[in-house]
């Protein structure tokens, strides 16, 4: 064994990778390194990635350069089948040996609790990293997450993009490989512009500043995005402005940039009077600008792009930009005026020539369902039908407008523009916008009833309807993004606190279905389907799967109900009682699962034979009442701190009684006392499961 390590450096110079998979490219790239390592048990130290336009690359310190011997073990026949009544080999041992590629005198006996046992042990020398590293590097790109490779030249290699160069150093020393069809090196280019030579790097750790001096490349992809923000900052603080920094787009211009420089640019001030979400649109989807506000929070006519060159004339780059952006801010100022030449209500009719969903029908049948479905939704939140039909009539209207053609990430907010426009009912505006809330993991709910309704609405329809279709979603595939969905409206009913009936209201959106048969399977389906998307939802907030499945098992039919039940069963799980109960809950509940016989639902005090039974029953007599006004309230936190008081009666009961009593009468008035105690607690959470 050695204990000598090295460092060891990768990299894989390409043509321009995609953006927008740049980073995972980069990251799956060093997990395949190390997973490789580990396979090969070599040791070592802190792993760095680095990826820019034009690379990716690792460096692995203190890699250890030589795998430890290894004592292989080979098990033969057992030895009462190895030798025969003379003590000669049989035929099994001469073959197991022969396999073995050694005489039978250098084989072992091992004693096992099975008997003795004849073995071989095979001394295997350790082989080298630099033999290693080729095999590890390659099986780590032809594992990367690409979804379509390319070929290119007459070569058979098919990568992400077509490679031009292979760096392989452990320490001082070029790993000998064949990588992407390319001989391994020690060169790497710079800047493709700046400094387009060869650069000869000696040592792992003279790449990251051998690359910024010489090569004009700041290769580190973190380092390089905080470069990118600053320089963001610092020239929005310039223009006495705010910059507004979307992390997507971020990390898109770091994939972009090998040396960026930032450039500040305007724009005609003419085109603020289109809504700003349409020119940040403009300028983030089509030119990657960031863009700047004002110290109220409204548009800057500026924006911030990046050059990959340090330029001799930065003028120029700036008017260029201009030039680039007008047509785009052209574009969008055209068809704000053209979409308003027209109502909402004017796009209905183009709705019926939108399929939703081949057997679901159009956008506009989708619409109809969606008038009685947010009613049934916003009714019982005390909003006004008349408003909750105009919502959900105009929800869709504005995927028509030439606008969201163009932008289609404005969907929604648009149609809230035009709504007030043409004079909406404010509440009816908003909620066009806020029908599509939460738009991702975090994002702000609707607020106002109306819009609350038709999100949850929208959501609900779409579940049900591809549900009924039996289109569930598998694995990865969610073309219709039905989870997002379905975690989307518990969030709308539990954060805003609406007391909604979900399993009524998937019954309700099922009838509306003309395409899907009604079922108490299907609403169970779906139910469950919903619901279990809370599961991750409660464990980010620190919730068991145990105590999730407490509560789920009960099947609440309101989401604030069962949000109502896990913070119960949180607080209760602190309890120095819930130890004992929850033991004895599943105690109860496997004496009842075992039962063959039905027994008696009610209790017999004629019947009972010790104290340990009177003061159980007393103590549950005196609870019962006091426990389901609780509950009918909803306060499920102090209904299970008076439960907890049982602790001590149910305790002494299982130390002096015996249940399964030979007089049949006296131990199912046992059982169904137990029963009581368990069905009690059910009406919150079965406990049982929260024991190990």
């Amino acid at each position: 064994m050695t204990d000598t390590t090295a460092d060891f450096l990768v990299e894989i110079g390409t043509e321009e990778l995609p953006p927008k998979a740049l980073k995972a490219l980069s990251e799956a790239f060093a997990k395949g390194i190390t997973a490789g390592l580990e396979v090969a048990e070599l040791s070592f130290g802190e792993v760095s990635t680095y990826a820019s336009p034009r690379r990716l690359a690792v460096r692995v310190q203190a890699l250890q350069t030589v795998q430890a011997d290894k004592t292989i073990e080979r098990k033969g026949p057992a030895k009462k089948a190895a030798f025969d009544d003379q003590g000669e080999p049989t035929k099994a041992l001469l073959g197991f040996a022969r396999g073995c590629g050694a005489e039978v005198d250098a084989l072992s006996e091992i004693e096992t609790e099975k008997g003795t046992w004849m073995v071989y042990y095979l001394e295997q020398k350790g082989e080298t990293a630099k033999v290693l590293l080729p095999e590890i590097v390659s099986q780590s790109l032809a594992k990367l997450p690409i979804p379509k490779r390319m070929r290119w030249g007459a070569s058979d290699v098919e990568f992400v993009r077509p490679a031009h160069w292979v760096l392989m150093l452990l320490d001082d020393q070029i790993v000998p490989a064949t990588i992407l069809g390319l001989s391994s090196g020690h060169t790497t280019r710079g800047h493709r512009f700046h400094a387009p030579q060869e650069i000869e790097i000696a040592m792992p750790v003279d790449y990251v500043s051998k690359l910024e001096v010489e090569g004009k490349v700041k290769v580190d992809f973190a380092e390089r995005s905080e470069m990118i923000r600053s320089q963001v900052e610092a020239a929005a603080k310039s223009m006495n402005g705010i910059a507004d920094i979307d992390e997507d787009l971020l990390e898109e211009v770091t994939a972009l940039n090998e040396w960026p420089q930032a450039v500040v640019g305007d724009f005609d001030e003419v085109f603020l009077s289109v809504p700003s979400e349409a020119l940040i649109s403009a300028m983030k989807g089509h030119q990657k600008y960031f863009h700047l506000l004002n110290q109220d929070g409204s548009l800057m006519a500026k924006f911030i792009t990046f050059s990959n060159i340090e330029s001799s004339n930065p003028d120029s780059v700036k008017k260029g930009n201009e030039r680039v952006i007008r047509p785009r801010l052209a574009d969008a100022k055209f068809f704000w005026d053209q979409d308003r030449k027209q109502s909402l209500d004017d796009f209905l009719p183009r709705l019926k020539t939108v399929v939703f969903q081949q057997k679901l029908g159009t956008l506009y049948d989708k619409i109809e369902r969606l008038e009685t479905l947010t009613v049934k939704v916003g009714k019982p939140l005390g909003e006004e039908p008349q408003l909750l039909e105009r919502a959900a009539r105009l929800s869709k209207c504005d995927l028509m407008s030439e606008m969201v053609g163009e932008f289609p990430d404005l969907q929604g907010i648009m149609g809230r523009y035009y709504a007030l426009e043409q004079g909406e009912n404010a509440a009816v505006a908003d909620a066009l916008d806020a029908q599509y809330q939460p738009r991702f993991a975090g994002d702000e709910l609707p607020n106002s009833g109306v819009a609350q309704a038709l999100a949850i609405a929208d959501k609900l329809d779409t579940i049900t309807g591809i549900f009924g279709l039996g289109q569930v979603p598998t694995g990865d595939k969610d073309p219709f993004a039905l989870r997002r969905s379905a975690l989307g409206l518990l969030r709308i009913m539990i954060e805003k606190q609406l007391n909604l009936d979900l399993e009524l209201l998937i019954r309700e959106s099922i009838k509306l279905h003309d395409a899907v048969e009604s079922s108490d399977a299907l609403t169970a389906e779906i139910y469950d389907f919903i619901i279990s998307r809370l599961k991750a939802y409660y464990a980010d907030k620190g919730v068991s799967a145990e105590e999730f499945e407490a509560v789920r098992v009960c099947a609440p039919s309101h989401p604030i109900d069962f949000d109502k039940r896990i913070a119960a069963v949180q607080q209760f799980s602190a309890m120095e009682e819930a130890e004992s109960l929850s033991a004895a809950n599943k105690r109860i509940a496997n004496i009842l699962k075992k039962l063959d016989e039905p027994f008696a639902e009610t209790v017999e005090t004629r019947l009972f034979e010790t104290d340990a039974e009177k003061v159980l029953f007393a103590t549950l007599d005196e609870l019962r009442e006091e426990v389901s006004c609780l509950i009918a309230d909803r306060d499920y936190a102090k209904a299970m701190q008076a439960l907890a008081r049982i602790r001590k009666p149910v305790d002494v009961f299982f130390d002096e009684v015996m249940v399964m009593a030979d007089d049949m009468s006296v131990r199912n008035n046992r059982l169904a006392l137990l029963n009581q105690i368990y069905q009690l607690f059910l009406q919150i959470a079965d406990i049982s499961r929260l024991s190990a």
